[in-house]
């Protein structure tokens, strides 16, 4: 047993066995090792709350490693330093001489460093008759030496950590997001449903959230979060089909209906007061049906509409029109500008049309008097959202592979 690697505090101070067993870690230190002693700082720094240790005793511990000659921790140079208390508070920005001494137990106690004290507490070198250091009194940093692995290991849990609490911290704010908005949309819009219900239940969950926050107090709230929003979306998911429902229905009515006519007549054009139409334009079969456009290309084309979809994405045809919907809420169409333009362009090109709109929206001065212009000219046949499309598509889905490529 290496006996003599263990030393003793000088005065009052008190020995424990951790104290014991520090020492005795440092003192099986791999021959050669080194390590770069700035790099094991940040380390500490990172550390610092497993640690339990405050910033003032990581000021007092960048203080003693200036002390050393090198920036390299190795026993061959050296690893114990001995300056004066004076010296180290005016390298720890003036810090007190009691703080000092606090902060110099707290690193000691946490494993850091190790005292090496004289047989009467002073801290000195003495050297031998070649001038060469002989033996050292003071503070010895080769615990920083022997735990460099652990402490490295630390920083990374430490960051791993922060970083899980940044990503539950934007899901929950996405999510808030999310809910208030369809919330709202929902309501403005008459939608049947207990909103008010839903949205108490939602200002409950939101005075749940701490001021400070920690990841332990916002998971389970992000996991209830979620959950409310999972029932928004399935209410409006029921409501859609309730809609689609009527709306298939009445084209099967009016199937029938036309279904008596001789087919001679179908093929003729009728006026607008015939059709019963809204003077300005007549509803027209659609142009550009569902598969002229990918959808991969309309969310390269226009990409700010992911951010309304579930979760921040579009993965499919009824999450892009689902997305659109809360879109133009937010953009002030009107429902009946939006039917319009559902029943000229069909559903699917009246979302495409709503999210180059979205991405136009900076440019545009009314967002329901546009819609209602493109709308009108589809049906005389004077507009295709192919031109507008692929407009966005070479700005943004340039900007996009430039960027993947970068």
């Amino acid at each position: 047993m290496q006996t003599h690697k263990v030393t003793t505090p000088f005065g009052r101070r008190p020995m424990s066995l951790a104290l014991v067993k520090g020492q005795l870690d440092a003192a099986t230190i791999k021959p050669g090792k080194s390590v770069d002693k700035w790099k094991v700082f940040r380390d500490v720094c990172e550390a610092r709350s497993l640690l339990d240790v405050q910033d003032r005793a990581l000021a007092v511990l960048d203080a003693l490693l200036t002390f050393l000659p090198s920036n390299e921790l190795s026993e061959e140079i050296g690893l114990v330093v001995f300056p004066s208390n004076a010296q180290l508070s005016v390298r720890a920005h003036g810090i007190a001489g009691t703080t000092l001494r606090r902060h110099l137990a707290a690193l000691v106690d946490a494993g850091l460093i190790v005292r090496k004290d004289s047989p009467n507490g002073k801290r000195y070198a003495r050297r031998d008759g070649a001038g060469e250091l002989e033996q050292v009194f003071g503070f010895s940093v080769a615990p920083l030496l022997s735990r460099s692995e652990e402490l490295a290991s630390l920083a990374q849990s430490v960051a791993a950590e922060r970083r899980r609490f940044q990503i539950v911290k934007e899901n929950l704010s996405l999510c808030r997001r999310d809910i208030r908005k369809l919330i709202s949309a929902a309501m403005a819009e008459g939608a049947p449903g207990n909103w008010s219900y839903i949205e108490s239940q939602f200002v409950a969950l939101l005075a749940r959230i701490p001021r400070t926050p920690a990841i332990a107090d916002i998971a389970p709230i992000l996991e209830e979060m979620e959950m409310l929003h999972e029932e928004v979306i399935n209410q409006l998911d029921f409501q859609q089909d309730h809609q689609n429902s009527d709306g298939n229905d009445v084209h099967f009515e009016r199937h029938i209906q036309n279904s008596h006519t001789e087919s001679i007549n179908e093929l003729e054009p009728r006026s607008e007061k015939e059709q019963g139409e809204k003077p300005g334009y007549k509803i027209r079969p659609v142009a550009e049906p569902i598969k002229a456009f990918p959808l991969g290309m309309v969310l390269q084309a226009c990409p700010a509409i992911a951010d309304y979809g579930q979760g921040g994405s579009i993965g499919s045809w009824r999450e892009l029109m689902s997305a659109a919907i809360t879109v133009r809420s937010m953009l002030g169409v009107s429902p009946s500008a939006y039917q319009e333009a559902c029943e000229v362009m069909g559903a699917e090109n009246a979302a495409v049309a709503i999210a180059c709109i979205l991405e136009r929206a900076g440019h545009i001065n009314s967002a329901g008097g546009y819609l209602r212009d493109l709308t009108a000219k589809t049906a005389r046949g004077e507009f295709s959202l192919g031109p507008m499309l692929m407009a966005l598509y070479r700005s943004n889905g340039s900007a996009s592979r430039h960027a993947g490529k970068g």
